[in-house]
């Protein structure tokens, strides 16, 4: 799927095939067992909490069910509790229609976006999404430009459940573990919700059996290049030859993979850089403060290393991620680091000089 103006919101879009089931998954409790100190961690990440069913998100009592929500042209939005579900109703000046709220995607660092059944063949992307920095409901990402002419395309953006390209599986591939399948009425059957241990690591029951290096996946033995394409299996990988990417659609800065790889930093390394260079895998990803960045940055940037590294020319900045990964504000209610490492002119965010 090209990368540009007109692609579609939800990042996991791309189908996470590497991930397929080789051998029985066991579960990260299982893992948690052996590994209990990196499961502990892991259970705090935003990507441990990538998916859950709505009523069950741990933001579920924020969700301001009192809340309202309109959509150009006449359409609007009400939200309630009722049998255990999170429901909402959309109205227009004639006709009514109800639907359950039934997946919640996304911890809510940012954003919870969600997903229903409509039938057997298709899923509904709701127009409703929760936005935490407000703690109010707005248009998700991508589907305010688009114009609906009916209530049923008032509520949200349909997506086939299994098509190989766009299709709903590859949204829950990237927000769970294990195979994803659909039963006969189309309700999805996951190994796991969210990305826990074996998402990375690959199906655990050979390795629970007889613990060896052999049998299990690190991702730790990558190479800074396969780490993009790895990671970029949910997050988008490194744009593929004949690709074009509009790199100043500001929606785009999310995918971490494909800026990084345009980084003089990273492309001059020599494998040295990689995610794992400032994000440790079995921790959550929230900003540290500025010092550790600093002393990332300071590894490969000093002149006290031999020979010499190049090195800032700002007389000591106070965080070197302010300046040469700026923040990215696509909407007032998010924020995206650019991981496109550079230097950028005041006011300009998406795209270094250099």
């Amino acid at each position: 799927m090209a990368i540009g103006r007109r692609m579609t919101w939800a990042a996991c879009l791309v189908a996470a095939s590497g991930f397929a089931a080789t051998a029985p998954y066991v579960g990260a409790k299982a893992c948690g067992t052996c590994h209990p100190a990196q499961s502990a961690r892991q259970d705090l990440s935003a990507h441990a909490a990538a998916l859950f069913r709505a009523p069950d998100h741990p933001l579920a009592r924020s969700f301001p069910i009192d809340g309202k929500l309109t959509r150009k042209p006449n359409y609007r939005f009400e939200f309630f509790r009722a049998g255990g579900e999170i429901r909402t109703r959309i109205l227009d000046a004639v006709d009514v229609m109800e639907l359950p709220m039934e997946w919640a995607f996304g911890a809510g660092r940012q954003a919870v976006t969600f997903v229903s059944k409509v039938d057997k063949n298709w899923y509904v992307e709701h127009y409703s999404t929760y936005y935490s920095a407000v703690r109010s409901w707005g248009a998700t990402p991508g589907q305010d430009a688009i114009h609906p002419t009916s209530l049923a395309e008032a509520a949200g953006l349909l997506y086939k459940t299994s098509d190989p390209n766009t299709g709903i599986a590859g949204c829950f591939e990237c927000h769970s573990t294990g195979p994803v399948a659909f039963g006969p009425a189309g309700e999805a059957h996951l190994g796991e919700q969210g990305v826990r241990c074996e998402a990375c690591h690959g199906a655990g029951a050979a390795h629970v059996l007889n613990p060896s290096r052999r049998n299990i996946r690190n991702p730790a033995a990558l190479s800074a290049a396969q780490v993009n394409e790895f990671c970029g299996k949910c997050h988008r990988p490194p744009a593929a030859k004949g690709v074009t990417i509009d790199w100043n659609y500001s929606w785009n800065v999310r995918h971490q993979p494909t800026y990084l790889n345009e980084s003089a930093c990273f492309q001059k390394s020599r494998g040295a850089l990689s995610c794992f260079t400032c994000h440790a895998p079995h921790e959550p990803a929230g900003k540290k403060d500025a010092a550790y960045y600093n002393n990332r940055c300071a590894g490969c940037h000093s002149a006290s290393t031999l020979p010499p590294k190049p090195v800032c020319l700002a007389a000591k900045p106070a965080n070197c991620i302010d300046c040469h990964m700026p923040l990215v504000s696509p909407q007032a209610t998010m924020r995206f680091t650019n991981h496109w490492i550079g230097i950028y002119r005041a006011g300009a965010k998406l795209k270094p000089v250099r």
